[in-house]
Order: C-alpha cells, then sequence, then structure tokens
C-alpha cells in the first residue's frame, strides 16, 4: 500500500490542487496562460530595454573621449541606432506592463491598488523613463557637437539603470510592503 500524506497525493490529476496552489504541469495559479504570456514578453522587452540602457551610456563614455571626425561620426551611428531598438525595447516593456495590469480588472481593483511595492515599481519606471529621455537629450547634444560632460561623469550616469534595475526586481520578487 502506496504512503499517502492527504491533500498532497492527488496533485499529479489534471485539475486538482495541492495545498502550495500547484496543479498539473508546474503552473502556479490563479494565472491564465495568458498572464503568463505576457509576464514572458513583458520580461523579454524590458531586457530588451536595459541593454540599451547599460550600453548607450557606455557609449557615451567612449564618445567624449573621441576628437577624429571619423570616430565621431561612428559613434553617433551607433547611438542614434542602439537608441532606436532600445526605445522599441521600451515601449514594448510599458506596453505590456499595462497589458498586464489591465488582463485582471478584479485583482486590479482589490489588490493591485493597495500593493506598496507595485506603486514603489511603477515609481522606478517612471525615472527609468526620464533616464531614457535623458540619454535621448544627451545623444543630441552629441550629435550636435555640444557635449558639455566628461567620460568620468558618463561612468557615474551609466550607473543608474543598475541600481533601478536592481530596485525592481526586489521589489517584483520579494514584494517587501
Amino acid at each position: 500500500m502506496a504512503y499517502t500524506v492527504p491533500g498532497v497525493a492527488d496533485w499529479r490529476r489534471p485539475g486538482t490542487r495541492n495545498p502550495g496552489g500547484v496543479t498539473d504541469g508546474g503552473r502556479t495559479h490563479p494565472e491564465e496562460p495568458t498572464m503568463l504570456w505576457l509576464k514572458a514578453f513583458h520580461v523579454i522587452a524590458m531586457v530588451t530595454w536595459f541593454a540599451g540602457l547599460f550600453y548607450l551610456p557606455r557609449l557615451f563614455v567612449y564618445h567624449a573621449g573621441t576628437t577624429d571626425p571619423p570616430g565621431l561620426a561612428r559613434f553617433e551611428t551607433m547611438e542614434r541606432r542602439l537608441f532606436k531598438l532600445m526605445t522599441i525595447g521600451g515601449a514594448a516593456t510599458i506596453a505590456l506592463g499595462v497589458a498586464l495590469l489591465a488582463s485582471e480588472p478584479a485583482a486590479l481593483r482589490s489588490y493591485w491598488l493597495r500593493a506598496g511595492w507595485l506603486h514603489a515599481k511603477l515609481g522606478c519606471v517612471v525615472l527609468l523613463i526620464a533616464y531614457h529621455a535623458q540619454c535621448y537629450r544627451l545623444m543630441r547634444e552629441f550629435a550636435q557637437g555640444r557635449n558639455r560632460h566628461s567620460s568620468r561623469w558618463y561612468r557615474v550616469f551609466n550607473e543608474i539603470p543598475s541600481l533601478l534595475l536592481i530596485a525592481i526586481v526586489v521589489l517584483v520578487i520579494v514584494k517587501p510592503f
């Protein structure tokens, strides 16, 4: 006779649950498949956005130290192309984030409006949007030959998205409040 624990032995049958909320296939509910797909693509878009947020200021570091005309033109082209891709990633991240919030209207009313961690995360996203806009402004200044900052300044500026990423990941995973 097999040893069974009440409430746990039946978890492998489709449609039944164990006390931890895991059902057949390892899915955790109440998230529906649509929500899981939205989350997956939200994370993919966020990775794309952050890749640009990390690399564009690094290009600024090197651009600030360049004086030869071909080098300056090369950096301007690289920055412009990267900024376009970065903007697509940022727009997709925001659109998918809004879709995540809108996909569960009941959860939005009952839980998300009171979730302090979510409000803090959205505040970090607003700061990221401002950082993105600042990157655009700096890129335009370089293109117009009006850079006012040293490569050291850009090295410090380059750390801001790292701090925001740490804050966002901690807020989303730990949900401290």
